[in-house]
């Protein structure tokens, strides 16, 4: 028996640190949760207590195989390698001689959230000339609306939330996406008397956890933090000390905060004035009160005034001053310092792409008649876009193209993989090389080989090494081996790298990034932003065409796509998926393996359905039959379905994206796909 250390690869704020038992055969035979790890503290969520049966899995993709049917039939032969990368790179020189090396795009995005593997394919489609494939998608319209108030850089670390005697929870579900800091800060917290507010438009299990669950209206949180914001001026709650010293705009404002009174709020939000009194009192009081964001609000038309009117609240009441005060959002910048990533990004004299496609809009790209060039060859990684990104129905219809060769790298016989040309087996992060940063929390991890790849199954770094010799490329970076690369990213001499080195993870697995005990970055100002201070009035927002001040636009009545039907569809997470991940593993929390659609009773009355019954939700965009729950967990006017349930999980083969429209946010990047809207039938 052998033990090693590693590291989860999933997308998930927790990023685990694990350690795997082998035995003499070379066989994994146990996974659990690294020793003494201070944040992950042994333990692992349910979904990487299946870990090992997804490695052995007898569904696994081990071998090269290519299409025989009709694309969408699922009918493929088994294939060698060489065969592949020969097809791969003849299809790709014939693309290119007709249509130049714009007609070439990667379609990858966090299947695998490790340094190494994520960015595995840059260096080679920059190398390419290829389309680009814009990747603001998820949390990138939260990071930016946030650093428009507050600027890059630090906020309040996860494990300081254990100092907090308020914790807002605003449009994220702890429990289910977040479990270890739910057990762990949180729950230090909790017992040395910490309130827990969630903030959410459906009673999540969260929501069912917490002292207090303010069911709001989807899509209306600016609006509340608005007149939070109203109560605390008011009232004279705020903290005119730190204003003065540390912040920008406060007069003007003032004079915005006047069109949220709790009246007005209460009519936005479908709250009562005594709730929102109430909140914007207790925020106010609590001393350290801190706000837990991830990214919940954000897939909306008016996604980014949620967070940008959010991130005013801590500069208002000097809650910054205190450990454990401020905003707890993404931990991704303090790596990005951290870590040299040249090691895996293009070069910095590499041409900027001639052309980009937004990850939201991949099937406006691939059945755009005006494109030109067209995609025409398109290789897919680290993503399942059939299931996770919007407009389904848009997306099959562009992968069905004959003219369109498409290669699907993956672990699985995926729904996406089914309408591949090319499926090549993916390795999991037992059989592959990692570097593992984290978006949630500040300890960096190594994750060596396990065990040696089944079948023939290859690390995305092995496979843009193999299409690169192929093609003919010398550049020393496409070939620079795992280990190097790992080794590259740690030289960077970054402070927060002392004391960290291959070896030293090599040894103990994991290490916690060289920060100060007491953190509180902005305790004495320290906004990063142009003017050096919170920015409640921002030159650069205003320059850019949008509203300099925090501000409230409601949804529009008409979306494209989706009509004006009277639900708001919500689409998030369940605890028992990893975006589409291990949907295919049958497990007793899956309820017999199906969705349900949930409905709040009174929609439910006037539609005639009860549990149990057989439902169409519908839109113009598409259809999703499933099995409805009514419940109370969702708000009147709310509809809920998760959005990871592969399409062939329904009852008619079409999941929740199937109804998604694909438009950008307001800052013209990100999703607006929560903006959808539904009916729904008995069938």
């Amino acid at each position: 028996m052998k033990q090693v250390h590693g590291a989860c690869p999933h997308d998930c704020p927790d990023t685990c640190a694990w350690q795997v038992t082998v035995d003499d055969s070379g066989r994994a035979v146990q996974l659990k949760g690294a020793d003494g790890h201070p944040y992950t503290q042994g333990a692992l969520c349910a979904k990487l207590k299946r870990y090992t049966e997804r490695v052995y899995s007898p569904e696994r993709v081990l071998y090269p195989h290519k299409r025989t049917g009709a694309k969408g039939s699922g009918e493929f032969k088994r294939i060698s390698w060489d065969e592949a990368i020969s097809e791969m790179v003849t299809r790709l020189k014939d693309s290119i001689a007709r249509h130049g090396p714009l007609t070439a795009m990667p379609c990858n995005f966090a299947g695998t959230i490790g340094v190494l593997q994520r960015y595995a394919g840059d260096q080679f489609f920059a190398r390419l000339g290829a389309t680009d494939l814009d990747k603001q998608i998820c949390g990138n319209v939260a990071y930016n609306a946030v650093a428009s108030t507050i600027g890059a850089g630090p906020v309040l670390l996860p494990e300081d939330l254990e100092h907090s005697r308020l914790i807002l929870i605003w449009g994220t579900n702890t429990v289910a996406t977040n479990v270890h800091l739910w057990g762990g800060a949180i729950a230090k917290a909790r017992k040395r008397g910490a309130q827990v507010v969630v903030i959410d438009p459906v009673r999540t299990p969260t929501a069912a956890h917490a002292d207090w669950h303010v069911q709001l209206k989807p899509a209306t949180d600016a609006a509340l933090a608005l007149g939070m914001m109203h109560v605390i001026v008011r009232d004279g709650l705020h903290d005119a000390d730190y204003i003065a010293r540390h912040t920008l705009g406060f007069e003007a404002l003032c004079e915005r905060l006047k069109e949220f009174p709790p009246s007005r709020v209460a009519d936005i939000t479908g709250l009562d004035v005594a709730d929102i009194e109430k909140l914007a009192h207790q925020y106010a009081s609590a001393r350290p009160a801190a706000l837990r964001l991830m990214v919940g609000m954000e897939r909306y038309s008016n996604g980014s005034l949620g967070f940008r009117a959010v991130a005013c609240l801590p500069a208002l009441t000097g809650a910054w001053r205190e450990l454990g005060g401020g905003i707890c959002h993404f931990t991704g910048d303090l790596f990005h310092a951290a870590l040299d990533y040249g090691a895996v990004l293009a070069p910095r004299d590499t041409p900027a792409p001639a052309r980009s496609v937004h990850l939201a809009q991949l099937g406006r790209a691939l059945t755009d008649p005006g494109m030109a060039p067209p995609i025409t060859w398109m290789l897919v990684y680290n993503l399942n876009p059939v299931v996770t990104l919007p407009n389904q129905n848009l997306v099959i219809e562009g992968l069905k193209r004959e003219d369109l060769f498409t290669v699907v790298h993956e672990q699985f016989m995926t729904d996406t993989a089914h309408y591949a040309d090319i499926v090549l087996p993916a390795t999991t992060q037992y059989e592959q090389w990692e570097l593992m940063g984290s978006w949630g929390q500040t300890y960096l991890a190594i994750n060596p080989p396990a065990i040696a790849p089944l079948g023939e199954a290859v690390a995305n770094s092995e496979l843009f090494r193999r299409l690169s010799r192929a093609l003919g490329f010398s550049e020393a970076h496409l070939h620079w081996q795992d280990e190097e690369r790992i080794r590259r990213l740690l030289a960077s001499g970054h402070p927060y790298l002392d004391g960290i080195t291959f070896e030293s993870l090599m040894d103990s697995g994991w290490a916690k990034l060289a920060l100060p005990a007491d953190w509180r970055p902005r305790a004495e100002g320290g906004f990063t932003t142009a003017s050096g201070k919170c920015e409640f009035y921002s030159e650069a927002l205003a320059a850019a065409g949008h509203d300099p001040l925090p501000n409230y636009t409601p949804l529009p009545d008409t979306t494209p796509g989706t009509d004006t039907l009277p639900l708001r569809l919500v689409s998030a997470k369940t605890s028992h998926f990893l975006n589409s991940g291990y949907v295919n593993l049958p497990h007793a929390g899956t309820r017999k393996h199906r969705p349900e659609i949930q409905l709040h009773p009174a929609d439910a009355t006037r539609r005639a359905i009860a549990s149990g019954d057989r439902v169409r939700m519908f839109n113009t965009l598409g259809a999703v039959e499933a099995v409805a729950r009514v419940s109370e967990d969702t708000a009147a006017g709310v509809v809920y379905l998760p959005f990871n349930w592969w399409p062939s999980s329904t009852l008619n083969g079409s999941s929740a994206n199937a109804l998604t429209p694909d438009g950008l946010s307001d800052l013209n990047f990100g999703s607006n796909a929560f903006d959808a809207r539904v009916e729904v039938e008995r069938v």
